[in-house]
């Protein structure tokens, strides 16, 4: 998961030296608004990992009324899709943020996100083993992976590709999980060394897990194509949330039309938390025992066409929603330092939450569940650890390791 970072450290200039630089060396040096706009693809990172603790630590939805249901519904789904979204925002980072990079450099780029996602995939598989299915960094090693022939694409192009993805890979999904007995299933499971190490094995990665490739990978071209465009613009700015109210008032309004009041019903309230794993029953991500009629639905997880198409819309606004706060609102931009931080350290965030979990043995979001105290304590927590950690390093620890990981692309020519 690909950061965008302050500034980096540099020690005092020499005489007649250049000024330190302002950007990271993942991103473009300009001045003004384009710093704003990466700060707001910060915050709204931080908004996704903390949408993702109301999962794994908040009270199911069962248990929430009023705003406290609304906060938990959002969280469901949207949050790892605003995740995925920002997924790929990053890696036009690492290919080159509005012209893709080419020659050596782009050899590089390319090396560097694979790199990238081969530790994700490892990280994933090992975390799986102890947390489950719900782990989404695997899927990421799978979709940078994925990702990497259209990294040199335009907004245009990539845009175009997410919507044919958004169009037909959830039907596809469904004809292949009908196909798909569980003898079938146990043939590819007994030849997949990743399934005998953990529950996620190619077969979860690509189709029948939670976050499964052939129908996620919508949301990361999605993010691919805005990392492409200007959101410093105010032009583009406004088509953007345009386009992003559109998707999601068509997509849900649709789906409800076509499908009746409980379209829009979240996964999480067809089955019990995995305890620690998240809410989501086992078989989310997949269509297994269900009619035709469900790809009509729109609820969270549920990875159907309008699905897909309304997360996408709810990812775009609030993505343009952070990026103009953060422009306008200098005030604001201040106050939410702290947590722009924790947007920063985005994979030590979310790594961290699972294993402070298992150390201090948290109650996760079961039925059991009913506080929203030991939630609150792990945002504080998170938002403190990144706030004095930004003060002293450019990158959180899982960032620096992650970064130092892929040094060695330098030497390719």
């Amino acid at each position: 998961m690909t950061q965008t970072q302050p500034p980096q450290e540099t020690s005092a200039p020499q005489e007649n030296s250049p000024p330190p630089p302002q950007t990271s060396p993942e991103s473009p040096a300009s001045p003004g608004p384009s710093m704003g706009r990466l700060v707001g693809v910060d915050l709204a990172r931080a908004l996704a990992v903390f949408g993702m603790y109301v999962v794994h630590i908040g009270p199911p939805l069962s248990a929430t009324t009023g705003v406290a249901s609304w906060i938990r519904y959002m969280s469901d789904g949207h949050s790892s899709v605003l995740f995925a979204t920002l997924a790929g925002f990053s890696l036009m980072l690492l290919a080159g943020r509005r012209e893709p990079k080419t020659g050596q450099a782009g050899r590089q780029a390319r090396a560097r996100i694979a790199i990238r996602a081969v530790i994700l995939l490892a990280l994933g598989t090992v975390m799986a083993m102890e947390y489950g299915g719900v782990i989404i960094l695997g899927f990421y090693g799978v979709y940078f992976l994925l990702a990497l022939p259209l990294v040199r694409l335009g907004a245009r192009s990539l845009a175009i590709i997410a919507a044919a993805f958004a169009l037909v890979t959830p039907q596809l999904a469904f004809v292949l999980t009908s196909l798909l007995t569980p003898s079938v299933q146990q043939s590819i499971n007994t030849y997949d060394p990743l399934r005998h190490l953990s529950e996620v094995g190619v077969l979860d990665l690509v189709l029948t897990g939670f976050y499964p490739a052939l129908t996620w990978m919508s949301f990361v071209i999605a993010g691919m194509a805005l990392g492409r465009l200007d959101l410093s613009c105010g032009t583009i700015q406004k088509r953007l949330a345009a386009l992003g109210a559109t998707l999601t008032a068509a997509a849900y309004g649709m789906s409800l039309l076509l499908a009746g009041k409980g379209a829009l019903r979240s996964l999480a309230e067809d089955g019990p938390s995995s305890g620690g794993s998240g809410s989501m029953p086992a078989d989310a991500g997949w269509f297994p025992d269900m009619s035709a009629s469900f790809l009509l639905k729109a609820g969270p997880h549920s990875g159907t066409t309008f699905d897909i198409i309304g997360s996408v819309g709810i990812a775009i606004l609030v993505i343009v929603g952070a990026t103009v706060a953060m422009d306008r609102l200098p005030r604001l931009r201040r106050l939410a330092k702290p947590v722009i931080a924790v947007g920063t350290m985005s994979l030590t965030a979310y790594v961290g939450h699972f294993l402070a979990q298992t150390a201090l043995t948290t109650p996760a979001g079961t039925g059991t569940q009913q506080s929203w105290l030991p939630l609150i304590m792990y945002i504080l927590a998170a938002i403190l650890f990144a706030a004095i950690w930004s003060r002293f390093f450019r990158r959180g620890p899982l960032e620096y390791l992650l970064n130092a990981a892929t040094k060695p692309v330098k030497h390719i020519r």
